[in-house]
């Protein structure tokens, strides 16, 4: 987790819950005060939220808290970023813009900024939410040390973070991006085996859930091969081979293998 602070002012643009996510992190982590972080959101509702929770500055207008902010964070859907860039196009030229819109390219967004390619393109994922995330961060060309450092600060506030070229930002999507669902759905699967054997529904989804999240701290803390911590498990003749056998006569590697390359290939196309 970054321990570095933040002194510079912060917009995120368009609520929704990844903002939410960040800025209590980074409020949470004492990575900056409240009074330097400005969210505006078209949905009065959450603007309330927000500063009920945070009491952080909010409201609606666009224009004027990329005016009083240094780092403007595009926290949009996809569909309403050209309108907004259409809007604050310009305005944005004097800020660090990070957006963490998915498949929108960084020139993309400079092209609406006149130009200027002090963008920095984020892909974090939902784990963010209980500040688990894994987020992969692509630079544009005039984004300097000190603004990198501010970027990955905001998304260490809530996991950690890797710096890769954009290029490489669909497979990021593919892999950590839509990954979670893949691991949702694989603690769902052996929890239904835990049922299917006689455990109650609620132990086998606690034994499902802290044995996956277990097993991924031992990978990241260790530093060992998951293909040697496999092997320290399956003993031989025992339980563990067996399963594992299952597991490789089902395909279960290459099925994953073939789902992190479909979400790829969907990720670029959405990106066209």
């Amino acid at each position: 987790m970054a321990n570095a602070t933040i002194t510079n002012k912060i917009a995120f643009i368009g609520g929704g819950q990844m903002a939410e996510a960040l800025i209590g992190g980074l409020l949470a982590g004492r990575l900056c005060s409240a009074e330097s972080i400005w969210a505006t959101d078209p949905v009065p509702a959450r603007c309330d939220h927000l500063k009920s929770q945070f009491g952080i500055r909010v409201g609606s207008a666009n224009r004027e808290a990329i005016a009083w902010a240094d780092v403007v964070v595009l926290a949009v859907k996809p569909q309403t970023l050209p309108a907004v860039l259409s809007e604050l196009g310009q305005a944005l030229a004097q800020a660090l813009v990070i957006s963490i819109v998915a498949g929108v390219t960084i020139k993309a967004i400079a092209e609406q900024m006149g130009g200027a390619m002090r963008v920095v393109r984020a892909m974090p994922n939902t784990p963010a939410l209980v500040r688990e995330g894994m987020t992969a961060l692509a630079l544009g060309s005039a984004v300097s040390e000190e603004d990198s450092r501010v970027a990955r600060t905001v998304f260490e506030a809530v996991g950690r973070v890797v710096l890769v070229e954009e290029r490489l930002m669909d497979a990021v999507t593919g892999l950590s991006g839509s990954g979670p669902a893949y691991v949702f759905l694989a603690i769902e699967a052996l929890a239904d085996g835990g049922v299917q054997m006689g455990l109650p529904r609620q132990t086998a989804e606690l034994l499902a859930a802290q044995t996956v999240l277990g097993a991924a701290r031992l990978v990241l803390e260790s530093g060992v091969h998951p293909a040697q911590l496999k092997d320290r498990v399956a003993s031989p003749g025992g339980t563990t081979i067996a399963g594992l056998y299952q597991l490789e006569q089902g395909g279960l590697r290459a099925t994953l293998m073939a789902a992190v390359e479909a979400a790829t290939i969907r990720s670029k196309e959405l990106g066209r």
